[in-house]
């Protein structure tokens, strides 16, 4: 399984992926301690019970992460040289242990690289949503992809 080209990208398309993972307690507290986010709102239930929420939040950057990770086996495994940058994170809604998540990314534009004659850039728009369809992720960003080979 390969992603795809520069040259297969089509400005406009939205891939729905397939792929949909339910978060758990253990997924939040382990990404938060590796990452030393001390934050008591992901890691404290009575602290998050005086909160806005009533309960703990999952780490929003394991959230970027999760939803940012749906798209690669269809459009950027072995294919991507590397991101380029976010222009654009936010997070409308939070998400709760037990949430089911899934993703689909839409294709905003796409130039060739000026100093890589064997690459081009991608702007990708990822959109996460909970098991109610409500978007609990979005951000824009730029990777640099893979042109294809001649013998491809």
């Amino acid at each position: 399984m390969r992603g795809l080209y520069y040259e297969e990208f089509e400005v406009g398309r939205v891939y729905k992926h397939p792929f949909r993972r339910t978060v758990t307690e253990m997924d939040n507290v382990l990404f938060t301690s590796l990452t030393m986010n001390l934050q008591p709102l992901h890691l404290d239930e009575e602290f998050a019970k005086t909160t806005i929420h009533g309960r703990r939040i999952l780490n929003s950057l394991f959230t970027l992460a999760l939803t940012g990770a749906f798209h690669v086996p269809e459009l950027t495994m072995g294919t991507t040289l590397g991101n380029l940058g976010y222009e654009e994170v936010r997070f409308p809604h939070p998400v709760f242990h037990g949430d089911t998540l899934r993703s689909e990314t839409k294709i905003l534009d796409k130039r060739l690289s000026k100093s890589r004659p064997d690459a081009g850039i991608v702007w990708f728009e990822h959109k996460g949503f909970n098991q109610d369809d409500v978007l609990i992720c979005y951000n824009r960003r730029a990777a640099l992809m893979m042109r294809k080979p001649a013998d491809a």
